[in-house]
């Protein structure tokens, strides 16, 4: 494989999964981590992605109010953020982790929403509070400095307090067999605090995410009760994912 070519598929990876890492992209590209490290570096210099510790991030995955052209797949995250809030009700409590799809939902908050939402993503937090009708409860701790996202003990003791109806997972990667995975296991505990706190769970993916896994599990498809794409719930793609207890929207 010619390396412009490779290091389209490393952009694409990134920018799928808003964060790799080099361990998993040489075993998926079949190249040293050598290779990936110096590729990473020569997009990270072209400004086409953030190079951090172990990996990569995509441009997007902190942003706020970023414009549509920055946003990966921008239109199909903003059809999923429209399914996801048809789930809201007023007087919900509503818990809502990172994510530029979950960004997407904090921008397009109708007005007159009266909500309150608890997050541990600080540019969903700050999403949110430009939203005067809903109330924005910032869970805070240490802070991840790739994902912005509150992490650690403390963290996990103050989401283990809550009891909300609904909570929104922005997935990583999620397929039939491993269900919804990661590739930070203090992200991952994270999740998975959110995911027992709550009544309901539903996991928020573009469709290239589906049928793809990392290696940290968060929960399984059967744990979830809503899967959100942006396809329609009576494609055939998403066939595999028809098991009882899951809506697809």
């Amino acid at each position: 494989m010619l390396k412009p070519e490779r290091q389209l598929l490393i952009l694409r990876e990134v920018n799928v999964h808003n964060k790799v890492l080099q361990a998993d992209l040489s075993e998926l590209l079949k190249v040293s981590e050598d290779t990936i490290r110096r590729d990473l570096q020569e997009l990270a210099e072209d400004g086409k992605l953030k190079k951090v510790r172990g990996g990569a991030i995509s441009n997007s995955f902190r942003m706020v109010g970023a414009i549509e052209s920055e946003i990966y797949a921008y239109a199909e995250k903003t059809a999923i953020a429209r399914k996801a809030i048809s789930l809201f009700r007023n007087g919900m409590h509503i818990l809502i982790s990172g994510g530029t799809t979950n960004l997407e939902v904090a921008r397009l908050l109708p007005s007159g929403l009266k909500v309150t939402f608890f997050t541990v993503s600080l540019p969903v937090a700050m999403q949110l509070a430009r939203h005067s009708d809903s109330e924005t409860l910032f869970i805070g701790g240490r802070i991840s400095g790739d994902a912005q996202i509150s992490t650690g003990g403390e963290v996990i003791k103050k989401l283990l307090s809550l009891s909300p109806d609904l909570c929104l997972l922005g997935a990583n990667s999620i397929d039939p067999i491993n269900g919804l995975t990661d590739s930070d296991w203090e992200v991952v505990e994270v999740k998975q605090a959110m995911r027992e706190v709550s009544g309901q769970t539903a996991a928020l993916a573009i469709s290239e995410k589906l049928n793809t896994s990392t290696k940290m599990r968060v929960c399984q498809l059967s744990e979830l009760q809503y899967l959100i794409t942006e396809r329609p719930p009576a494609d055939p793609f998403l066939t595999p994912f028809r098991i009882p207890g899951l809506t697809l929207l």
